[in-house]
């Protein structure tokens, strides 16, 4: 009796490689023995090593792998097992997944109604469309060209940007302002063309006399 018991608790070693479908090692892949209820971890190059009896069933399992059974023989007599296993992907399918930039439905409507804010360019360009509109609006029954009008109204809106968050620049104490005045009296440009014309018209008129 103390015979067959001993036969039947011979230990023995099962040892080999573990890898996947592409023939790639696999490492920390869980090999346990069900009978002796022992476990161990495969190495970097896929290599496990762990005492067996015959009979036992020995329990591959790895994450992403399917799990994987081997049944050992019960007449098996040496000391060293070859036990090489191939793993195969576990595939399990899930339905999609919408990730959302919002924690809550609140949230979502909150930031679909924000206000969206405005391009510098569009901006821009709605300023200087009521700048000219405002010019047109402060020149009507004067006939002015289309080219005036735009340099007059870009001219406004430069002046409106530069004195921005400034006090209005005062005129009469602006001594360039003064002078180009006095020039303009010296060259005659303020002179009151309806009153010099019956003048001349009357020097004419003398000569004729004459």
């Amino acid at each position: 009796m103390n015979g067959q018991y001993q036969e039947s608790e011979r230990f023995f070693q099962v040892s080999g490689i573990i890898t996947d479908e592409r023939n790639y090692t696999l490492s920390n892949v869980g090999v346990i023995s069900f009978k002796l209820r022992r476990g161990t971890l495969s190495e970097k190059t896929g290599i496990y090593s762990i005492t067996s009896t015959p009979g036992d069933t020995i329990f591959f399992r790895a994450l992403g792998f399917k799990k994987k059974y081997v049944v050992l023989p019960v007449d098996f007599v040496g000391r060293n097992f070859n036990l090489d296993v191939s793993l195969s992907m576990d595939t399990i399918p899930i339905e999609n997944v919408v990730v959302l930039p919002w924690k809550s439905y609140s949230e979502f409507i909150k930031e679909m109604t924000k206000p969206t804010p405005v391009a510098p360019e569009i901006e821009n360009m709605n300023r200087n469309i009521a700048s000219v509109s405002d010019a047109v609006a402060n020149t009507r029954g004067v006939r002015i060209s289309p080219e005036a009008g735009y340099r007059y109204a870009m001219q406004q809106n430069f002046d409106q940007t530069a004195l921005r968050n400034q006090y209005p620049v005062n005129n009469l104490l602006n001594p360039f302002a003064w002078a180009k005045f006095i020039q303009g009296l010296k060259s005659g440009l303020f002179k009151n063309q309806q009153t010099d014309k019956p003048a001349k018209a009357k020097k004419k008129k003398n000569k004729d006399k004459k």
